[in-house]
């Protein structure tokens, strides 16, 4: 290549201003305070020893050490509470049981939440705003009051047995209330929005002159979804699966109270570790798997989108 060619194509490279690095700069120290500091705080916890003392355990790092207490520190790390992860089957059969249930109360609600989405953006454009904001009408509220609320509506003498017994559809009341079914019935209510908003962004950009195009060729209705609404939605099916998934896995909150001292979900195990039984060092060490598994599946199914986007393009 001449020199008057890499010339040219030098002074083409777009030049980074101060203020073009300080952008870029900006949101990984926001990842670096906020999320990977104390992840590292988190992980050295799990590699010590649980003790009675404050902080309940060893050993602790004192800066005024400088690097001979960093030493001594790492020399002293284990990784017995991982192993105890392993051997107690309380740990594996609450993640088992966190992620099983996460999954099925995401495939609820992504069923009660397509449909919900599709309505709102084939509605008319002029209702759209404010069937936007129904959805996200709940946040206006405390989630703690929302799921306090859906055990007035579940408990045996709740507002639901009350209206089935007056409608004869029952006889006695529905055990529902401490249940895996609860559970269930808190989870999609109560993260509904955050599948609906992505479909919704997803369907609402879908071009309807390719269904029309669809139904001039004889098309029927249900197979032109299945052939180009679904395909053209899954990137919003995805964003959505991922947004109730998460949370739900480590969800503690909607467990305790609505699902009862029979529902093992990891986050009840954690809590348990942490504030019952003092036991920082498997505490975290239990943060760290739980961490492990949602976000090693995340960035697998990112590189596999990045290589399928490099090679369409």
């Amino acid at each position: 290549m001449s020199e008057a060619a890499s010339e040219v194509i030098e002074n083409d490279r777009p030049r980074r201003t101060v203020g073009g690095w300080f952008l870029i700069a900006l949101p990984y120290a926001w990842l670096f305070l906020f999320f990977l500091a104390p992840f590292l705080i988190v992980f050295k916890i799990s590699l010590s020893e649980v003790a009675v003392a404050i902080p309940p355990y060893l050993p602790t790092f004192d800066l005024a050490d400088g690097w001979a207490g960093i030493k001594d520190n790492l020399a002293t790390f284990s990784f017995d509470n991982y192993v105890w992860l392993t051997e107690d089957d309380l740990y594996w059969k609450s993640y088992l049981s966190s992620v099983s249930i996460a999954a099925v109360s995401t495939l609820i609600t992504l069923l009660v939440g397509y449909p919900v989405a599709y309505g709102m953006a084939r509605s008319p454009k002029e209702w759209r705003p404010t069937l936007l904001m129904l959805v996200i009408l709940p946040f206006w509220t405390s989630f703690l009051i929302r799921v306090y609320a859906w055990i007035g509506i579940l408990k045996n003498e709740g507002l639901l047995n009350q209206l089935l017994l007056a409608l004869g559809i029952i006889d006695e009341p529905l055990i529902i209330m401490n249940t895996t079914i609860a559970v269930y019935i808190g989870i999609v209510y109560s993260y509904l929005p955050f599948l609906v908003l992505p479909l919704y962004a997803s369907l609402e950009k879908l071009d309807i002159s390719l269904l029309e195009a669809a139904e001039d060729l004889g098309c029927p209705p249900w197979k032109a979804f299945w052939k180009i609404t679904l395909p053209l939605s899954l990137p919003g099916v995805v964003a959505g699966c991922f947004l109730v998934f998460i949370p739900a896995v480590g969800e503690f909150v909607i467990p305790d109270l609505l699902g009862g001292s029979n529902t093992l979900m990891i986050g009840k195990t954690l809590w348990v570790e942490f504030f019952a039984n003092r036991d920082w060092p498997v505490s975290s060490a239990v943060a760290v798997i739980l961490l492990l598994i949602l976000v090693v599946p995340i960035v697998l199914f990112q590189n596999h989108q990045q290589k399928l986007a490099e090679r369409q393009s």
